[in-house]
């Protein structure tokens, strides 16, 4: 699998630009769909047929993963109101670890104040 990233709608496009400069294909949620009307099932549904990993802050996409398996591939971000300079350099702190596991297929990472959690 390629690692491919779907940024969610509270997600900034300069993290998209971040994936984008790394050499990976990503796309923010406000360029396709129903921009930010799309409902999170339907992104979800994206994600999984286009085989990106989506990145949100949401936890109900992470109720979804959980529960029903979907999306398949979910990137957490779970750091508050941190900025998103800060959120690109905790991204590019764990980037190898995120395109390792992520490359493999479904899998759930939460990326916490000084933590990270695969769910595989």
């Amino acid at each position: 699998m390629i690692f491919k990233v779907l940024c969610d709608v509270h997600i900034a496009f300069k993290v998209v630009r971040f994936f984008k400069d790394k050499g990976y294909e990503a796309i923010h949620v406000n360029d396709i769909l129903d921009s930010y009307h799309t409902k999170d099932s339907d992104i979800s549904k994206y994600a999984d047929q286009n085989g990106f990993v989506v990145v949100s802050k949401d936890a109900d996409f992470q109720n979804s993963h959980l529960l029903k398996n979907t999306p398949e591939r979910l990137l957490k971000i779970s750091l508050g109101n941190l900025s998103t300079k800060k959120l690109l350099v905790v991204l590019e702190q764990h980037l190898p670890t995120l395109v390792q596991h992520f490359s493999k297929g479904k899998c759930l990472i939460e990326i916490g104040d000084g933590f990270i959690q695969i769910i595989e």
